[in-house]
Protein backbone atom coordinates (compact mmCIF):
# COMPACT_ATOMS: atom_id res chain seq x y z
CA UNK A 1 0.00 0.00 0.00
CA UNK A 2 1.22 3.49 -0.96
CA UNK A 3 1.64 5.77 2.09
CA UNK A 4 1.57 9.92 1.69
CA UNK A 5 4.92 11.21 3.31
CA UNK A 6 6.36 14.86 3.92
CA UNK A 7 10.11 16.16 4.34
CA UNK A 8 10.53 16.98 7.71
CA UNK A 9 14.41 18.69 7.00
CA UNK A 10 14.76 22.20 5.75
CA UNK A 11 17.75 22.79 2.91
CA UNK A 12 20.26 25.50 2.28
CA UNK A 13 20.02 26.12 -1.95
CA UNK A 14 21.29 28.58 -3.89
CA UNK A 15 20.67 29.16 -7.64
CA UNK A 16 23.00 28.17 -9.55
CA UNK A 17 23.89 31.28 -12.32
CA UNK A 18 27.01 29.70 -14.04
CA UNK A 19 29.17 32.77 -12.76
CA UNK A 20 32.65 31.91 -12.57
CA UNK A 21 32.33 32.95 -8.16
CA UNK A 22 29.75 29.97 -8.10
CA UNK A 23 31.93 27.55 -10.66
CA UNK A 24 34.54 28.06 -7.65
CA UNK A 25 32.47 27.69 -5.11
CA UNK A 26 30.52 24.89 -5.83
CA UNK A 27 34.02 23.11 -7.15
CA UNK A 28 31.54 22.99 -10.85
CA UNK A 29 33.43 21.83 -14.20
CA UNK A 30 32.45 23.44 -17.18
CA UNK A 31 33.53 21.29 -20.69
CA UNK A 32 35.00 24.65 -22.17
CA UNK A 33 35.09 23.16 -25.43
CA UNK A 34 31.42 22.71 -25.69
CA UNK A 35 31.33 26.28 -24.85
CA UNK A 36 33.20 27.14 -27.88
CA UNK A 37 30.71 25.87 -30.03
CA UNK A 38 29.28 27.26 -32.50
CA UNK A 39 26.00 26.50 -32.49
CA UNK A 40 24.00 29.03 -29.92
CA UNK A 41 21.61 26.25 -29.08
CA UNK A 42 24.57 24.34 -28.12
CA UNK A 43 25.87 27.22 -26.02
CA UNK A 44 22.49 27.30 -24.20
CA UNK A 45 22.86 24.06 -22.90
CA UNK A 46 26.44 23.73 -22.00
CA UNK A 47 26.59 21.12 -19.08
CA UNK A 48 28.45 21.91 -16.18
CA UNK A 49 29.31 19.46 -13.62
CA UNK A 50 28.90 19.11 -10.53
CA UNK A 51 30.27 16.30 -7.64
CA UNK A 52 27.58 14.58 -5.24
CA UNK A 53 27.48 11.94 -3.03
CA UNK A 54 26.77 10.06 -6.76
CA UNK A 55 29.56 11.54 -8.79
CA UNK A 56 29.60 14.62 -10.87
CA UNK A 57 26.03 15.51 -12.23
CA UNK A 58 25.26 17.79 -15.16
CA UNK A 59 23.85 21.45 -13.91
CA UNK A 60 22.26 24.17 -15.87
CA UNK A 61 22.29 28.01 -14.72
CA UNK A 62 19.15 28.34 -13.16
CA UNK A 63 18.93 24.63 -11.39
CA UNK A 64 19.83 24.96 -7.53
CA UNK A 65 22.16 23.56 -5.74
CA UNK A 66 21.44 21.95 -1.91
CA UNK A 67 23.66 21.59 0.38
CA UNK A 68 23.38 18.81 3.40
CA UNK A 69 24.08 18.76 6.81
CA UNK A 70 27.71 17.16 6.06
CA UNK A 71 28.48 19.38 3.53
CA UNK A 72 27.37 17.61 0.65
CA UNK A 73 25.80 18.80 -2.79
CA UNK A 74 22.82 17.93 -4.98
CA UNK A 75 21.30 19.20 -7.93
CA UNK A 76 17.58 20.20 -7.96
CA UNK A 77 16.01 21.39 -10.92
CA UNK A 78 14.41 24.87 -11.01
CA UNK A 79 10.75 23.75 -11.83
CA UNK A 80 10.90 20.86 -9.46
CA UNK A 81 12.74 22.76 -6.33
CA UNK A 82 9.74 25.67 -6.58
CA UNK A 83 6.67 22.58 -6.75
CA UNK A 84 8.96 21.38 -3.71
CA UNK A 85 10.75 23.80 -1.59
CA UNK A 86 9.24 27.28 0.06
CA UNK A 87 11.34 29.65 1.71
CA UNK A 88 11.42 29.23 5.38
CA UNK A 89 9.23 32.67 6.72
CA UNK A 90 11.10 35.50 7.78
CA UNK A 91 9.71 37.12 10.81
CA UNK A 92 11.08 39.70 13.54
CA UNK A 93 13.62 39.27 16.39
CA UNK A 94 10.83 39.58 19.07
CA UNK A 95 8.62 36.82 17.36
CA UNK A 96 11.48 34.71 16.97
CA UNK A 97 12.32 35.70 20.46
CA UNK A 98 8.71 34.99 21.57
CA UNK A 99 8.91 31.49 19.81
CA UNK A 100 12.37 30.41 21.25
CA UNK A 101 10.52 31.30 24.65
CA UNK A 102 7.57 29.53 24.55
CA UNK A 103 9.46 26.68 23.46
CA UNK A 104 12.21 26.80 26.02
CA UNK A 105 9.74 27.28 28.82
CA UNK A 106 7.85 24.31 27.37
CA UNK A 107 4.73 25.68 26.40
CA UNK A 108 3.48 22.56 24.81
CA UNK A 109 1.50 23.72 21.69
CA UNK A 110 1.10 26.18 19.20
CA UNK A 111 -2.03 27.42 20.22
CA UNK A 112 0.16 28.00 23.57
CA UNK A 113 2.22 30.60 21.84
CA UNK A 114 -0.21 32.05 19.87
CA UNK A 115 -2.21 32.95 22.57
CA UNK A 116 -3.34 36.65 22.36
CA UNK A 117 -3.46 37.47 26.19
CA UNK A 118 0.15 35.99 26.85
CA UNK A 119 1.85 37.21 23.86
CA UNK A 120 4.32 40.28 24.69
CA UNK A 121 2.94 43.65 23.00
CA UNK A 122 5.49 44.17 20.19
CA UNK A 123 4.40 40.86 19.16
CA UNK A 124 0.99 41.28 19.23
CA UNK A 125 1.47 44.89 17.74
CA UNK A 126 3.48 42.71 14.73
CA UNK A 127 0.70 40.19 14.47
CA UNK A 128 -2.41 42.41 14.18
CA UNK A 129 -1.71 45.93 13.46
CA UNK A 130 -1.37 48.01 9.80
CA UNK A 131 2.08 49.22 10.49
CA UNK A 132 2.07 52.96 11.67
CA UNK A 133 -1.38 52.72 13.13
CA UNK A 134 -3.02 51.17 15.43
CA UNK A 135 -5.67 49.36 13.10
CA UNK A 136 -6.45 46.12 13.90
CA UNK A 137 -6.08 44.50 10.44
CA UNK A 138 -8.03 41.25 10.26
CA UNK A 139 -6.15 39.78 7.19
CA UNK A 140 -3.32 40.54 8.52
CA UNK A 141 -3.65 39.15 11.65
CA UNK A 142 -4.80 35.72 10.06
CA UNK A 143 -2.10 35.79 7.97
CA UNK A 144 0.72 36.27 10.50
CA UNK A 145 -0.78 34.28 12.80
CA UNK A 146 0.10 31.18 10.05
CA UNK A 147 3.20 32.72 9.11
CA UNK A 148 4.30 32.70 13.14
CA UNK A 149 2.82 29.17 13.71
CA UNK A 150 4.98 27.86 10.49
CA UNK A 151 7.69 29.43 12.24
CA UNK A 152 7.11 27.41 15.02
CA UNK A 153 6.76 23.95 13.09
CA UNK A 154 9.36 24.50 9.74
CA UNK A 155 11.70 27.35 11.78
CA UNK A 156 12.54 31.10 10.34
CA UNK A 157 14.34 33.70 9.41
CA UNK A 158 14.88 36.48 11.16
CA UNK A 159 14.53 40.39 10.07
CA UNK A 160 17.13 42.36 9.83
CA UNK A 161 16.89 45.36 12.34
CA UNK A 162 15.94 48.79 10.80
Amino acid sequence: MIKIYRKTATIKAEQFDGSEEMVDKYHVRCDTEYMLSDDPLEYQTVPYQIETLEGFLNINAGDWVATGINGEHWVIVDEIFKKTYAELPMIPKAVADWIEKCKHDGTSSIGGMLCYELQPEKVRYWIERTPGTYDCNQRRYKEHQELVARAWLDGYQVEEEK
